[in-house]
């Protein structure tokens, strides 16, 4: 009997061997109440995460939206210009809004005439936000704000979908804007 106590140095009797295991077996019981505490706890807490996300603003919704939107569009810089493309290969310049926005999980019309006149909340210019729609050239060309001064969008035949500055050229063809989403 000693040999199996160890370093305890006392001959227990076997009723104390018993209870040992008992209290072993005890203390790994409390080990997994606290375990399974922490995990309802951790269960609760990822409820009241997702309840936040479920009562997630308007706005908020919108800005998560036009988020995804710019960095679909932003995965597709290089791509060429194709008159009448809807992607993945190739777009022009509604397309490749369409397109983004759609991976955002908003419905927009094929284009720039439609688009502009199917989305409510309009925007003017120097108040834009990341996914704001931004139409010139009289109405007829599209790009996506993507923050900074900057749009993304598909310029014309023989060019590929990149990044620009909203420079003057921009601010004098400006015919409106428009934030999908919203």
């Amino acid at each position: 009997m000693t040999a199996s106590m160890g370093a305890v140095g006392t001959q227990p009797a076997a009723a104390d061997s018993v209870t040992v295991t008992v209290t072993k077996v005890a203390t790994e019981t409390s080990a997994t109440a606290v375990s399974r505490t922490a995990s309802t706890k951790t269960a609760s807490a990822a409820k009241a995460v997702s309840k936040r996300k479920v009562k997630l603003s308007r706005a908020a919704l919108q800005r998560t939206k036009a988020r995804r939107a710019v960095s679909a569009a932003e995965s597709h810089i290089g791509a060429p210009y194709r008159w009448g493309a809807t992607g993945p290969r190739a777009f022009d310049c509604s397309g490749l809004v369409q397109y983004a926005w759609r991976k955002a999980g908003v419905r927009l019309p094929r284009t720039t005439w439609s688009i502009r006149g199917a989305v409510r909340k309009k925007v003017s210019w120097g108040h834009f936000k990341p996914g704001d729609l931004i139409f010139s050239s009289g109405g007829g060309h599209v790009g996506m704000y993507v923050g900074h001064g900057k749009m993304i969008h598909a310029p014309h035949t023989g060019a590929r979908v990149r990044i620009d500055k909203l420079d003057s050229y921009r601010r004098r063809t400006f015919a409106g804007a428009v934030r999908p989403g919203a």
